[in-house]
């Protein structure tokens, strides 16, 4: 696998592409959907998936709330957003195609993350644990949202609904910017803990010496 296609994929779960994707598919949800409803689930599991990744990293980067036997220091956030998201885009893209093409959809939308969270152990971005940790909190949110959506009916898209719709997640994977989440996090860690520097994973790692 080549490093610009480990670049690629990791992108599909960087908050830069995620979060104004997350932001369209409400607007969609509310559009399309029969239950005003499904829009503001959908709202709830991905802010709770950002909730719980964040807090995590800032137990860690504040105070030093981490596992040195696992290697853990917080959720991959790549993975639990993507794991979190995909899987719904995808169900709200087919929703109004035949069940057979659904489900492929839908085993595209799991995949998804799973490349996603591979591509962080290529670039050593994260751990085993972290990545398994991110994803398992993503498709659980995911697959709840889907399950409780389960009776909505979805109306579908017309050709130019589907291009305007994709019009922004396409022109931000064109541009490539990534978002600077993570030296937020570690800012406003040191801000909230008090102390000079985050904590960082070779200081977790020599507890375990």
């Amino acid at each position: 696998m080549s490093w610009h296609i480990v670049h690629i994929l990791t992108y599909f779960g960087d908050s830069m592409l995620l979060i104004p994707t997350a932001a369209i598919m409400a607007l969609l949800l509310y559009w399309k959907s029969d239950s005003r409803r499904t829009a503001g689930y959908w709202v709830l599991a991905f802010c709770t998936a950002g909730a719980v990744v964040s807090l995590s990293k800032i137990a860690f980067l504040g105070f030093g709330i981490g596992s040195a036997r696992f290697n853990f220091t917080g959720f991959s956030g790549h993975s639990a957003m993507s794991a979190t998201l995909w899987p719904v885009l995808l169900w709200l893209l087919s929703g109004s195609l035949a069940i057979n093409w659904r489900r492929a959809a839908l085993a595209v939308g799991y995949l998804i993350p799973l490349m996603v969270g591979v591509s962080r152990l290529v670039l050593n971005y994260h751990s085993v644990s972290e990545v398994i940790a991110g994803l398992t909190l993503g498709f659980t949110l995911s697959s709840i949202y889907l399950f409780s959506q389960r009776h909505i009916r979805l109306r579908g898209f017309s050709l130019w609904q589907l291009s305007l719709a994709l019009l922004l997640p396409l022109l931000l994977m064109g541009h490539g910017r990534i978002a600077t989440t993570q030296q937020f996090l570690q800012r406003l860690s040191v801000q909230i803990a008090g102390i000079d520097h985050a904590w960082t994973r070779e200081e977790l790692l020599k507890t375990r010496q």
